[in-house]
């Protein structure tokens, strides 16, 4: 049969039992197995970047998320907060409380628990602890306690065995203090709340990164309220029900082009719109969700026309043959199957969002924040804004802070894509 085929074709069959083509046999098995190996190498080069990056950064941060405290024995009966527990039962109890000099009552238990350089071993801000500590239990007002208060940065570097290099000598006398103030259980490394529950602040003992959390929580909210539902109905007419001419295409082309526009162009569009327009307030939840809802509608709409398009339309045809009106077809049968792949879009558009600092900064959200924002037109920032706010202080203290900060970054986007994945596979659907 062979001899025939090539008497009719001309051509002889390839023998593969010779020398030439076993060379070559092996020649292609060498090349796919150097491919394989090609991508076992870039598969473990890139995890190995990724460990180091994340070892990097708990190394880095997680003391960012603890904090050295010196113990503080405070005679508050006999300083002068004037001040009785019955009083700090009414409406006017954070005014009684604000007017009390909490600060020149911690600098004296200071100076006479540690010596005249005993304020030096606190945080500027540690005397918050006492207010708080009042507030929370205003019998204290009528004993003597020991209060666990923040410690100073030079006494951070010193429970890390940092000497530093311009001031070697201070550092190595405060580390020497620090050991005997250690052999005399005077001072912990406990867990921060304050890191956790606390907003911005100058003093990096007192800084916490709930008001930059929650600011983030908000804008994000206020970004997929709003680029979700449009941009998925975006999606579904120009993919089912826009007609194919010349205004249509100009749509199309402009939406590919705003989804690789930078992001800065997207702020200063926030800031001549939002703010100059519409004259919304600078610095507001609602601006930069309204900002990055811009940035990251493009993304949607291209994802939810491709997961359209990707529905068999045989889907489409059986619907259809069974008497389903279109509207019917779309929302029972394309828009359900289509899910997962526009809540793909979704995850990566709000990824990019979130991180997102250059068009916040434009729109006033790189201001100090003290306190955390209880709605959508209140000051506010978000984490990255806040990490970057955080890495250009010159206080030391903020090093670990930064770190920390980023941690929190990661995690607060690994829940909100894990959260998306699962309503992705939730929904899927096979055919």
């Amino acid at each position: 049969m062979n001899t025939a085929l090539a008497t009719e074709n001309g051509r002889q069959p390839t023998d593969w039992n010779t020398d030439a083509m076993q060379r070559r046999i092996r020649a292609r098995y060498r090349a796919e197995k150097r491919f394989r190996i090609y991508g076992l190498f870039a598969v473990l080069l890139s995890a190995g970047f990724l460990a180091f990056l994340l070892f990097t950064m708990v190394s880095s941060g997680a003391r960012g998320f603890t904090q050295v405290q010196v113990a503080l024995p405070v005679n508050f009966a006999a300083s002068n907060i004037f001040l009785e527990p019955s009083q700090l039962e009414g409406e006017d109890r954070d005014q009684l409380l604000a007017g009390a000099d909490f600060q020149g009552l911690a600098r004296q238990a200071a100076v006479d628990a540690y010596g005249e350089d005993g304020p030096a071993l606190f945080s500027s801000g540690a005397w918050v602890k006492l207010r708080n500590a009042v507030s929370e239990d205003p019998t204290l007002l009528t004993r003597e306690e020991v209060i666990w208060m923040p410690a100073s940065t030079e006494v951070d570097f010193a429970a890390r065995g940092d000497t530093g290099a311009t001031q070697s000598e201070e550092r190595a006398a405060m580390m020497e203090r620090y050991a005997a103030l250690e052999d005399a259980g005077q001072v912990r490394r406990a867990l921060s709340w304050t890191f956790l529950t606390m907003a911005d602040s100058s003093d990096p003992t007192l800084a916490g990164i709930w008001g930059a959390l929650k600011g983030s929580l908000l804008t994000m909210l206020v970004t997929l309220a709003l680029a979700f539902p449009i941009g998925v109905l975006a999606a579904v007419y120009l993919e089912e029900y826009a007609p194919q001419n010349r205004w249509t295409d100009i749509i199309e082309v402009s939406i590919n082009n705003l989804a690789a526009v930078p992001s800065i162009i997207f702020g200063l569009l926030g800031l001549a719109v939002f703010i100059n327009t519409f004259h919304l307030p600078r610095s507001a939840a609602i601006v930069g969700g309204l900002t990055l809802a811009l940035m990251t509608m493009p993304v949607i709409v291209i994802a939810g026309r491709n997961a359209i398009k990707s529905v068999p339309p045989s889907i489409r045809d059986a619907a259809l043959g069974v008497g389903a009106s279109p509207v019917q077809v779309l929302t029972h049968h394309v828009l359900p199957l289509s899910l997962p792949g526009i809540l793909t879009g979704t995850i990566i558009g709000m990824s990019r969002a979130l991180g997102e600092t250059a068009p916040l900064l434009l729109i006033g959200m790189r201001a100090f924040v003290a306190s955390p924002p209880d709605g959508l037109t209140d000051p506010a920032t978000v984490l990255p804004v806040q990490i970057f706010l955080w890495s250009d202080e010159l206080d030391p203290g903020f090093v670990e802070k930064t770190s920390a900060a980023i941690i929190v970054l990661l995690l607060f986007l690994l829940v909100m894509n894990g959260l998306a994945i699962w309503l992705r596979n939730k929904y899927e659907q096979r055919w």
